[in-house]
């Protein structure tokens, strides 16, 4: 537990630092999904990156000391209650909680009200996600009325309100060690399952089918959840970006792409390959592959300590589009050079999203992409630092359109990896997939 305490620490360092005060993180909350049926529970990813504890109906409290009085961290959550025990599985109940998970205190979370209104009580700002739970935002107010009914008796009401996301999104951006292990045994699931898949697909099978073998390996090698919903598309659905596997069949010469990965411990990972139903790319699904893999390796190589976020897009954008021109995807005498297409944005028919994204506790990560403390109007991209973790995902997506060679018709492809950033440059949690045109052939022949 001594990560979580040390994260609780230095929140309340940077609380200090703004003067001082409460700062409130209630968990995600049940969600009935049909009749007596809940979605499967997970946590909020925020608390739990300063807890720990994956229960729901739990609140995080924490108190910067006044007047020589000592922080505090407290958590509100379920009682012990041997009957809900025999259906729904162990709580912790507070003192176990307080004892486990290094609690200053910890309290059931039906006192929430009444404590809240104490600790509230001449503190000089409240910290929390300020909008983004309309129920918490009511309890907050109410609260907040409260003191203030207090103030003739000399109680004064925090006079400030600060979004507390904004300093734990900064936080969560930079890994640690343990984090990042935990993302390499994610990322080394994932790969395993789609190895899995690509073995297992042929013509004749559904997406479905295949859809199962990712959970299947997913689960059995100890991922609690898929990080996401999976992408398997086949056909002309590869060139559905958020497609879903679906029922539709693998045929002999068309592609299928797999954008799948699984949640470990509360980390994600996500790894996206394209590979050909019948083991083997056609001449023009081998163009383009080449293309999209030469443009994932040119952004890799702008991926580094001291770059900015959008380095390796742009790097990747180049190649792309060199490679539109090149097979005559983009009309070179209508639309000119290299830099006109690029400046045009013309490679967006066939390239319509950046290249990466932050990677985590969420798939899409929180945190900033440009500099929130710039001066500029327009802030510029950040620059990375060890320890944060992105995605390199270019790909190309050919819709049948007029102008554009039909060979190329209903091609969709993306090759997604997982970055870390690291002193020297990045490292490819995910190298384990294969993605190679030779690899992939390889690997379907057996």
């Amino acid at each position: 537990m001594s990560s979580y305490a040390r994260r609780r620490a230095e929140v309340l360092r940077q609380m200090r630092e703004k003067g001082g005060g409460v700062a409130i993180l209630a968990t995600a909350r049940e969600t009935m999904r049909n009749a007596d049926a809940d979605f499967p529970y997970r946590h909020d990813s925020s608390f739990y990156y300063l807890t720990g504890f994956t229960e729901p109906e739990a609140v995080l409290v924490l108190v910067t000391g006044q007047a020589g009085q000592a922080d505090q961290s407290i958590l509100f959550c379920r009682e012990k209650n041997e009957e809900r025990e025999i259906w729904d599985g162990y709580r912790y109940g507070p003192e176990a909680a307080r004892e486990s998970f290094g609690f200053d205190a910890a309290h059931p979370i039906g006192q929430l009200d009444a404590e809240m209104t104490r600790l509230l009580a001449n503190a000089p700002a409240v910290f929390y996600a300020l909008s983004t739970d309309h129920e918490l935002d009511a309890h907050v107010r109410r609260w907040l009325d409260a003191v203030r009914m207090q103030a003739r008796s000399g109680v004064v009401a925090p006079s400030t309100a600060i979004d507390l996301h904004v300093m734990l999104n900064e936080m969560r951006l930079v890994k640690d060690a343990g984090e990042i292990a935990i993302m390499q045994r994610a990322a080394d699931i994932s790969a395993v399952a789609h190895i899995r898949a690509m073995k297992l697909a042929q013509p004749g099978r559904r997406e479905y089918e295949l859809e199962a073998e990712l959970l299947h390996e997913f689960r059995r090698n100890g991922s609690q959840f898929p990080a996401y919903g999976s992408i398997v598309a086949t056909g002309a659905s590869t060139c559905v970006l958020h497609y879903r596997a679906g029922d539709a069949i693998l045929k002999d010469g068309d592609l299928v792409l797999i954008d799948a990965g699984c949640e470990l411990d509360s980390y994600a990972s996500d790894i996206t390959r394209t590979f050909p139903a019948n083991g083997r790319f056609s001449g023009p699904q081998r163009e383009l592959y080449e293309i999209v893999l030469a443009a994932q390796e040119a952004a890799i190589a702008h991926t580094g300590p001291g770059r900015t976020f959008m380095e390796g897009h742009d790097a990747a954008v180049r190649v792309l589009a060199q490679g539109m021109l090149d097979t005559g995807l983009l009309n070179r005498d209508k639309l000119g050079t290299l830099d006109d297409v690029i400046a045009k944005g013309d490679y967006r028919q066939f390239y319509m999203h950046r290249t990466g994204h932050w990677l985590g506790m969420d798939v899409h990560d929180v945190g900033e992409y440009r500099e929130r403390e710039a001066l500029e109007e327009e802030k510029p991209w950040r620059k990375l630092k060890p320890g944060m973790v992105l995605t390199v995902e270019p790909g190309i997506y050919v819709r049948p359109a007029p102008g554009v060679p039909e060979q190329y018709w209903n091609i969709g492809i993306r090759i997604e990896d997982d970055a870390v950033v690291t002193e020297s440059g990045c490292d490819i949690i995910t190298r384990n997939t294969p993605k190679s045109i030779a690899d992939i052939e390889a690997l379907m022949r057996h």
